[in-house]
């Protein structure tokens, strides 16, 4: 496809912008209209165009919403949410420390409208619970789609995100497929994610079993969950973490890796000139911090783009983000110990983990499935962000299969 913009970031985000519209998180025009008036490259342009965009909608939306509209206003809060969270992608390249969390804030407050309307709009959604998780003396938030009457034991997905997506992601990469074919679907912040992170300050952790298994003892505790039939899909660096999940935790009657990932740090080390990984492998974190602070002076984009990816690690150190990924990886040993059938995706360019996927298969012990997207197709590339109909056909087919309603 011809891009959209020079720029390998705004271009990506277009995409997922533009793969959004299958399931009604964004509108064609109002995405093309927003990237037309952007300067390629240009962070401050990027934030302020994404949020006319989203402020404008959002008066529309509360406007529906105050006139009893409550069918427009649930669809309209959905894609103001989804264009506040793209504003944000870019607000470390502003001059301003605060602006990332308004937005993330202001993405967040359209997310609730759209779940609190959402059973008065969409189809198979009888209710939308606000949820919080029991997790180490502390709480995850989250949020609970059911779709059969309360009490009625049915097969459940949870939705795993990924390093940096923000909540729509949930409904775009799962919750409206599993809604539409009859799950109940459930989405959570895990450490490092959206309001763990922003309103927490909890940082990612490797050992994600031990986020995922509280989420399952969440879930068994429910009269609408039917304890046999719990799936798990993880995507971008979610393909890391949902095979690790299910490598300990077997109440996991299925898993998706989306794509499939065996060592995260890859696709941060792949990034770096040999000399500056040879710094890393010999601990000189003081003069890689500054080497590395140096070089990004005169490269905005990229001391933008670090700067949103250390977030989540819980580090302003370049050292440290460097490093702390190599602890997210899969061993042998922990790839042989997952049971469970496990789909993993395998995306043509894919552009952070290329040949991981396969690399994850090939090792997979037990049931297993390998599922490619291609460019001829439209769905190639990470997460497969402008084919999600095609992607959601591939993957609940499969999920079908495994869990049955």
């Amino acid at each position: 496809m011809r891009p959209f913009f020079k720029d390998e970031d705004f271009n990506f985000l277009t995409e997922i912008a533009l793969g959004s519209t299958y399931h009604r998180a964004a509108d064609v025009g109002e995405v093309l209209s927003t990237v037309e008036r952007i300067r390629n490259g240009h962070a401050r342009s990027w934030v302020d165009e994404w949020t006319a965009t989203a402020d404008r909608l959002a008066a529309e939306a509360s406007a529906s919403a105050d006139a009893g509209r409550a069918h427009s206003a649930a669809w309209q809060f959905l894609r103001v949410s989804l264009y506040y969270s793209l504003a944000s992608y870019s607000a470390d390249g502003t001059d301003d420390s605060e602006l990332f969390g308004e937005l993330w804030e202001k993405h967040r407050a359209a997310w609730d409208r759209f779940a609190d309307l959402a059973d008065l709009a969409v189809e198979h959604i009888e209710a939308v619970e606000r949820i919080e998780i029991p997790y180490e003396g502390l709480t995850l938030p989250g949020y609970f789609f059911r779709t059969g009457p309360a009490g009625a034991s049915r097969r459940t997905l949870i939705f795993n995100n990924g390093s940096d997506g923000p909540v729509t992601a949930a409904w775009v990469q799962c919750i409206a497929d599993a809604v539409d074919r009859g799950w109940n679907a459930v989405t959570f912040d895990g450490p490092g994610q959206n309001a763990a992170l922003v309103r927490q300050g909890l940082p990612f952790r490797p050992d994600w079993e031990k986020v995922i298994t509280p989420v399952v003892d969440y879930l068994l505790t429910r009269p609408d969950v039917d304890p046999s039939k719990i799936a798990l899909l993880g995507v971008s660096q979610g393909g890391y973490w949902a095979p690790r999940s299910a490598a300990f935790e077997h109440r996991i009657a299925a898993t998706v890796a989306d794509p499939g990932v065996v060592d995260v740090s890859a696709a941060m080390t792949s990034q770096l000139p040999h000399f500056l990984v040879k710094m890393i492998d010999a601990g000189e974190k003081e003069k890689f911090d500054k080497d590395m602070g140096l070089a990004l002076r005169f490269s905005p984009a990229r001391q933008s783009t670090m700067a949103f990816r250390m977030r989540p690690y819980g580090t302003t150190s370049p050292y440290e983000f460097f490093t702390a990924p190599r602890a997210y990886a899969l061993s042998d040993e922990m790839i042989g110990q997952i049971t469970c059938p496990v789909l993993v995706t395998d995306p043509e360019h894919e552009q952070f983990w290329p040949g991981q996927p396969r690399e994850l298969y090939d090792k997979l012990p037990g049931k297993k499935a390998l599922i490619s997207f291609t460019e001829e197709e439209g769905a190639d590339s990470h997460c497969e962000p402008a084919g999600n109909g095609i992607r959601g056909e591939r993957i609940f087919d499969w999920l079908d299969q495994q869990t049955p309603a």
